[in-house]
C-alpha cells in the first residue's frame, strides 16, 4: 500500500530553496573552492554539472513483477548512483568538465548516463542495484544504508568492463594501503576468462565492454569508507575531519542523511552541508535511437539544499576517486596530514600493511558463469550456484 501510494506521486523541486547567504566564507564542492562574493554563478554551474538521480516512475517492473517506481524506498540507491556517476565523470571527462543546457556533450557523457538508466540491462540501474541488494539481505523495495549501497556497487563494478573500476570498501573503519595497491595493480584477465566474462550478461552489462581490451596498468580506484560518527548523533569531534574530506581533490562527497532519508553530500559552507536531494519523483527516461539521452532531468538546475552538519545521521560513507596511483599516494598524504593529525578520536585509520588478524585479502574478480539473465542474479555470492541451474534450464 505504501508503494502504491507513492506510485503516482510527483514531487516538484521546492521554489523556496534558500539562496546562499552573503558571506566571505569559501564554499567547497567536491575538492573545488568557490567564493560566493565573486563567482556565485560558477558555483551553481559546478553543482548543476553533477549527475542528479532521483526517484523515477513508470519504468519496467523490477524482476518482472516488482515495483515500477522507487519512490519512498530508493533514495540511498540513487545517492549511490550519484557518487559512482561522479567517479565516472572524473574518469572519462575530468573534474573540470561542465554541463550546459542544450549544449552537445561528448559520447562518453551519454555512455556514462546510459549506465544508470532505469532498465534491467543497464549496469548500474535501479533494477541491478535492488536485485544485487538481495544478496546483502535487503528485499526489493526495502531501504538501504550507506554500507549496503557500497557493497552493491562493489559487486556490480565487477561486470563493468568499460569503466574498469577497482572498488574498495573499507572494513572496520580501516583503509589498508597494501590491499588497495594489490587490487589496483592486479594482472589482466586471461583470454579464456575474458571470453567467459564477455559471455556473461551479454545483454545487461556487455554494453560497457572495453573494445580496447582489459586494463593492464593501474585500475582507477573508487574508494568508499563507511563510517559511524557517533551513536545517536554525530560526535562534534569528527566535524572538522569530515569537512576536510570535501576539500580533497579526490573527493566524491558522502552518502548519508537522516534515518530513512538519504542525501548525496557534495560540499559544505561553514557548518552547513550542501547536498543533492533524490526525493523528487520524475518519469522514466530512456535513451534515443542514436544513443543520446534527454538529460534535462538529470541535472539539478536550482540552488542545492543545505543542512546543519549536526543534524546529520552518524551513519555515513565517504567516497574518493583516484584515477592514477599518484592520486592515491597524494590522498594518503592528505589523510595523514589533515585527517589523522593530533586527533584523539580518529574518524578512520589508514595503515600500510594488511592486519595479521584479518583474513587474507583477495582482490575481487568476476565469477565465470554462462547465464545472460542478469536480472535473476541476487548476489555474486550465488553466481556459482546459479551456473549449474541455468545450464540445466538451457538444455
Amino acid at each position: 500500500s505504501v508503494l502504491s501510494r507513492y506510485e503516482n506521486q510527483i514531487t516538484i523541486l521546492s521554489d523556496y530553496l534558500e539562496e546562499f547567504p552573503e558571506t566571505d566564507e569559501p564554499v567547497w564542492i567536491l575538492g573545488k573552492q568557490h567564493h560566493l562574493n565573486t563567482d556565485k554563478s560558477k558555483l551553481l554551474l559546478d553543482v548543476s554539472a553533477r549527475l542528479w538521480f532521483t526517484y523515477r516512475r513508470k519504468f519496467s517492473p523490477i524482476g518482472g513483477t516488482g515495483p515500477s517506481s522507487d519512490a519512498g524506498w530508493g533514495c540511498m540507491l540513487r545517492c549511490g548512483q550519484m557518487m559512482l556517476a561522479q567517479a565516472l565523470i572524473c574518469r572519462h571527462l575530468g573534474r573540470d568538465w561542465q554541463w550546459e543546457k542544450h549544449k552537445k556533450q561528448p559520447e562518453e557523457y551519454h555512455r556514462i548516463l546510459r549506465c544508470f538508466l532505469d532498465r534491467k540491462d543497464c549496469c548500474y540501474s535501479i533494477h541491478q542495484m535492488a536485485q544485487m541488494g538481495v544478496g546483502e539481505g535487503k528485499s526489493i523495495g526495502e531501504w538501504f544504508g550507506p554500507n549496503t549501497v557500497a557493497q552493491v556497487l562493489k559487486k556490480l563494478a565487477l561486470f563493468d568492463e568499460w569503466n574498469s573500476l577497482a572498488v574498495y570498501v573499507s572494513m572496520d573503519n580501516t583503509v589498508v594501503i597494501e590491499d588497495i595497491k594489490k587490487m589496483c595493480w592486479s594482472p589482466p584477465q586471461s583470454s579464456s576468462t575474458a571470453h567467459s566474462s564477455a559471455h556473461l550478461h551479454r545483454g545487461a552489462l556487455g554494453r560497457n565492454k572495453n573494445a580496447a581490451g582489459f586494463c593492464t596498468g593501474w585500475k582507477p580506484l573508487l574508494l568508499i569508507i563507511p563510517l559511524r560518527l557517533g551513536i545517536n548523533h554525530i560526535n562534534p569531534v569528527y566535524i572538522d575531519a569530515f569537512k576536510e574530506c570535501f576539500k580533497m581533490p579526490q573527493s566524491l562527497g558522502a552518502l548519508g542523511g537522516k534515518p530513512n532519508n538519504a542525501y548525496y553530500f557534495i560540499g559544505f559552507l561553514g557548518n552547513e552541508l550542501i547536498y543533492l536531494d533524490p526525493h523528487t519523483t520524475q518519469s522514466f527516461v530512456d535513451s534515443e535511437e542514436n544513443g543520446t539521452v534527454d538529460d534535462q532531468s538529470f541535472h539539478c538546475q536550482q540552488a542545492p539544499h543545505r543542512m546543519k552538519i549536526m543534524n546529520l545521521d552518524p551513519s555515513v560513507a565517504l567516497g574518493f576517486f583516484c584515477k592514477e596511483e599518484c592520486d592515491f599516494d597524494n590522498w594518503c598524504s592528505l589523510v595523514q596530514k589533515e585527517i589523522l593529525k593530533q586527533q584523539s578520536l580518529r574518524m578512520f585509520e589508514l595503515v600500510q600493511k594488511h592486519p595479521p588478524h584479518w583474513p587474507p585479502f583477495i582482490p575481487p574478480a568476476k565469477p565465470e558463469v554462462t547465464t545472460t539473465g542478469a536480472e535473476l542474479i541476487e548476489s555474486t555470492d550465488k553466481l556459482f550456484e546459479l551456473e549449474e541451474e541455468f545450464e540445466i534450464l538451457s538444455v
